[in-house]
């Protein structure tokens, strides 16, 4: 491929989504039957899935047709199947699965105060307002847009505006969030990004650098002992922090992913994994809020009536993966 361009590609295809395109479909089996999504094909190895029914956030994720996202057995299950009030507050984990799972918008972690683990923002279907293929810019890119809404009559009025770009051709995947206040009174506002991989993403030897500092010890899977509480650095980094998971392939060669977030709004980067047998999920998660020793969130800081937060993260993958 010589250049990713509509000028050098077009002579060459009957339909430049030959090479690369952004797709609605609707998934249409058991508890996922109804749910809409758009595909992503990127044309450079990266293949994944945006679930605008569940709060634009992300689904599968192939790299070089192999899957890295880590799913649980419920799938991705339509929102009308999910109560957050459930299970004493843990309904989040009847819809846990997928690449990315945005917690928010006015509370994170741990049940407390009335508010359901991770928030209400979970699996909210999104209004989608923007999508395609762009070949006529500076850099031929995939895009969506689309805007969440988090509102009670007397609480908070909060408006996630959330832009996913991916330059065709490449492996990274960009993501704006703008979280606005709607209502008349100031309001709590926090937000994590669970980002989930799963085998062979990860293996045993998999490492988690931050900023070049190991986190910890080489990861084994499966691990009857891989059941880890949560835990959370400061990012201690203006700009951009950068985490990488990286995980050997067996051939000398290793597969890198790679999370750069604003520390400006994520201060912070929590882990948590549960490695045991038929688990095998990692958590990466970029957020604002550091993590008490409790276990429970730091009180979320608040956003005045009419203003905006801008989160900004950037995943990269690149390297070999496979089954061994």
């Amino acid at each position: 491929m010589t250049s990713w361009s509509a000028g050098s590609l077009s002579p060459l295809v009957g339909d430049l989504r030959q090479i690369a395109a952004v797709r609605r479909i609707v998934l249409d089996d058991g508890p996922e039957r109804g749910v809409q999504a758009l595909a992503f094909s990127t044309g450079g190895g990266l293949d994944f899935l945006v679930l605008s029914d569940r709060s634009l956030d992300i689904g599968t994720l192939s790299w070089q047709g192999v899957q890295i996202a880590w799913q649980s057995p419920g799938g991705f299950r339509a929102a009308s199947l999910i109560s957050a009030e459930s299970d004493a507050g843990r309904g989040f984990n009847r819809g846990f699965s997928g690449f990315l799972v945005t917690c928010g918008l006015n509370h994170i972690r741990q049940p407390a105060n009335g508010e359901p683990l991770h928030g209400r923002l979970p699996f909210t279907p999104a209004r989608l307002t923007a999508y395609g293929e762009d070949w006529e810019g500076s850099e031929a890119m995939l895009y969506c847009e689309g805007e969440i809404l988090q509102s009670r009559y007397g609480g908070e009025a909060l408006r996630l505006r959330r832009r996913i770009e991916v330059p065709i051709g490449s492996a990274t995947i960009r993501i704006t969030d703008t979280v606005e206040n709607l209502g008349a009174e100031k309001a709590p506002q926090a937000i994590l990004y669970h980002f989930n991989l799963g085998y062979p993403g990860i293996a045993s030897g998999t490492t988690v650098d931050l900023n070049g500092e190991s986190l910890f010890d080489p990861i084994k899977l499966p691990d009857d002992d891989g059941l880890q509480p949560a835990r959370c650095w400061r990012a201690r980094t203006d700009g951009m922090a950068q985490c990488v998971v990286e995980t050997p392939s067996g051939d000398g060669r290793s597969l890198a992913v790679t999370f750069a977030f604003d520390t400006n709004t994520l201060s912070h980067l929590q882990v948590w994994r549960d490695l045991r047998p038929r688990a095998g999920v990692l958590s990466i998660e970029p957020c604002s809020a550091p993590l008490p020793a409790a276990g429970d969130s730091a009180a979320a800081e608040n956003l005045a009536p009419g203003a905006r937060r801008i989160y900004r993260l950037q995943i990269s993958i690149a390297g070999r993966t496979r089954m061994r």
